[in-house]
């Protein structure tokens, strides 16, 4: 069928699309950092946001003119300090006529994040009391650096979302809401974030992995089942031998 190489080129346009744009059907920010923490306090992070959000923010230096093409090379040498390693910066989208992109990094140690330049706005702690693990990152000023009309109106927002790998014992997220089990959203106004007003994310979580948790359950019900199955067994076999005495 002559239609279908278009099809599938055109499904794959569209998958390219998707996975070229951050959160394509969920809320859209201006800035957002998703922090994906390790028990040992490593993280990846992957941070999506527009190249005006990067200037007014962090005071970085790059284009904001849409009509520039994003220096890649540049963020990535931003973004690339002795605390943090850059493993992608992606091609950028366009959303509300303003250039986006994505980069993503490796922290060896979140407690350090703050020494680097473009994480400078945050104090960052990440301590282990028994089994329980704290992480807090608190965001003071940014630099709020003025870049003119870019297009916004007021309804930007600013988010954190962070990734947790155990079992969530506490936070202080607005929502007060635990998504797909482990992950947990803080937003802010882009105009709250430029004016300075702080903004604390605080997390406790357990020392044991969400999927060792989640096998250990499943051996559990295994092992349950394998009872359930053998007391079954054993009473239709009891239950044959009694029927044969009887007839014998």
């Amino acid at each position: 069928m002559p239609s279908l190489p278009r099809q599938a080129f055109a499904l794959a346009a569209l998958a390219l699309l998707l996975t070229s744009c951050a959160r394509p059907f969920g809320r859209q920010y201006e800035y957002e950092e998703e922090i994906y923490v390790s028990l040992d306090g490593s993280a990846t992070m992957t941070v999506n946001t527009s190249m005006a959000a990067l200037a007014a923010l962090h005071g970085l230096d790059v284009a904001i003119d849409p009509a520039v093409p994003v220096d890649r090379d540049r963020i990535r040498a931003l973004y690339s300090t002795p605390v943090t390693t850059v493993t992608r910066v992606s091609r950028p989208w366009r959303r509300d006529g303003r250039r986006f992109v994505q980069v993503r990094l490796e922290v060896a140690d979140v407690r350090r994040l703050s020494q680097a330049p473009p994480f400078a706005w945050a104090h960052y702690a990440f301590t282990q009391k028994g089994d329980v693990v704290e992480f807090v990152q608190e965001l003071g000023p940014s630099v709020a650096k003025n870049v003119g009309d870019v297009g916004w109106d007021g309804e930007e927002l600013v988010a954190v979302r962070l990734h947790i790998p155990s079992r969530v014992t506490y936070h202080n997220a607005p929502s007060h809401l635990v998504e797909r089990g482990n992950i947990l959203s803080w937003e802010q106004p882009l105009k709250a974030r430029l004016a300075g007003e702080p903004l604390r994310v605080e997390a406790r979580f357990g020392v044991q992995r969400i999927l060792v948790l989640t096998v250990a359950l499943f051996l559990s019900a295994l092992a349950a089942a394998a009872v359930t199955l053998g007391g079954l067994i054993w009473w239709v076999v009891r239950k044959g031998h009694q029927r044969a005495a009887r007839q014998s």
